[in-house]
């Protein structure tokens, strides 16, 4: 069957899932799975174990697993993290799909979680295809407009060419950023994910495996979305 969505989200059942008062539950739930991981249990066998436990939901179990992470983890993530602030002068490449997802998600109302290393994360996926949405042009501009705010001087996007519509996608950040003024370059790459890991420019993400093994990091997701998007469904499974 086509995907005939024009928005990003939400889910039909995230609003009992995600309900207020499944929150406290959540929050356990994330507290036993980064501690599994951080004594080294597989991440498949810990989410089972606390998943059953917990009686979650395939979409509780997925925002438990994106939402946590272990005390090792943490800690490397934090060292590396740099303040928006600090991007003012300096140039930024962009895991392209991870951060104009989130903020689309952001924008239509679907949920978005904080999690222990505090980044914004949605429960949004590609699955082989991305399909531009009502808010894929908002979101652009928006990200566009914030990094010009903050004096972010380059900017290289980073898209997985794989994805179908990933030339479309370049094509539509392309003239967006020709009518802005914006210094802008647009790539697309079978693995993003080993350049972003490999470069030296600071990354604006919120994967866990980038995270975990590039050099410098932004959260810029979660800076747009605190700053411009204040009504956005946030939900807090941080510890």
């Amino acid at each position: 069957m086509p995907d005939k969505r024009t928005h990003r989200g939400p889910h039909p059942a995230d609003a009992k899932l995600f309900a207020p008062a499944a929150i406290g539950n959540l929050a356990a739930a994330l507290a036993d799975y980064s501690l599994l991981r951080t004594k080294g249990y597989a991440e498949k066998s810990a989410l089972k174990l606390v998943g059953d436990k917990f009686s979650l939901t395939e979409r509780q179990r997925l925002a438990v697993m994106r939402s946590a992470c272990s005390d090792q983890q943490l800690a490397s993530r934090k060292q590396r993290c740099l303040p928006i602030a600090a991007l003012a002068g300096q140039s930024l490449t962009i895991d392209g799909y991870n951060v104009l997802i989130t903020i689309e998600a952001a924008m239509s109302g679907a949920v978005v979680f904080k999690g222990r290393d505090s980044c914004f994360r949605d429960l949004a996926s590609v699955h082989g295809t991305y399909r531009k949405v009502t808010e894929t042009i908002p979101a652009v501009q928006l990200i566009g407009d914030f990094l010009k705010e903050i004096a972010v001087t380059k900017v290289l996007w980073l898209l997985d060419s794989p994805v179908s519509n990933s030339g479309r996608l370049k094509m539509l950040i392309g003239e967006l950023a020709r009518k802005s003024n914006w210094d802008w370059q647009i790539q697309l790459l079978l693995s993003p994910d080993a350049e972003l890991i490999k470069t030296t420019s600071v990354v604006a993400t919120s994967d866990s495996v980038v995270l975990d093994g590039c050099k410098r990091w932004v959260n810029l997701a979660r800076a747009i979305i605190e700053e411009k998007l204040p009504s956005a469904h946030l939900v807090d499974l941080s510890l």
